[in-house]
């Protein structure tokens, strides 16, 4: 894993044709939400989705699968069926034309018996820099809680002139997914 991640931050050689590499340092920063990196704008949504056993695992597949994205509205192109740590991934949005793709790799999975998710980074290309995280969660009393965690700062000069409309952007976009993954579960 570390190894993984050292060669895609790694600029590439000369001879080679450049291959996207992370934009930013603070890799993994999303496995500890209370502690996000500076300098960034972070994010933090939670929503409950179901309840019960059988919730959490519709809620699970549909996280780690792609499901959700899809659901959500995006297309995505991803290079493994299921988020595994490496994978790369496409994330696209918009019609036609006016379609933004946006890439990224995975940058942590966790598959445990009550909590299940990945985060992935932005690769060079992506109009943010960081990352977010994708995690649902079986508590104690049975709630299932899907959590987006992300930090992230503009990359692209459409981004930055976006100002303050980008996190508002990425805040909805949160809950829609927290809806979307609540009807997945229920049906």
């Amino acid at each position: 894993m570390t190894r993984l991640l050292h060669d895609l931050a790694r600029p590439s050689g000369p001879s080679r044709r450049a291959e996207p590499a992370l934009s930013y340092r603070e890799v993994g920063a999303t496995r500890t939400p209370d502690a996000l990196p500076g300098g960034y704008h972070h994010l933090r949504h939670s929503a409950v989705v179901g309840h019960g056993p059988a919730a959490f695992a519709a809620a699970r597949e549909a996280v780690t699968t792609w499901r959700l994205h899809r659901a959500s509205g995006a297309r995505v192109d991803a290079a493994a069926r299921r988020a595994a740590p490496g994978a790369r991934v496409t994330v696209s949005a918009g019609l036609g034309r006016m379609r933004l793709g946006v890439p990224c790799v995975v940058i942590w999975t966790v598959y445990e018996e009550r909590r299940a998710g990945f985060a992935y980074g932005s690769l060079t290309g992506h109009p943010e820099s960081g990352e977010e995280s994708f995690v649902v969660e079986l508590t104690g009393d049975g709630t299932v809680r899907f959590t987006v965690t992300a930090f992230s700062r503009p990359a692209a000069w459409y981004t930055r002139l976006g100002g303050p409309l980008v996190p508002l952007l990425q805040r909805a976009y949160a809950r829609r997914l927290g809806r979307t993954l609540r009807r997945l579960v229920r049906t």
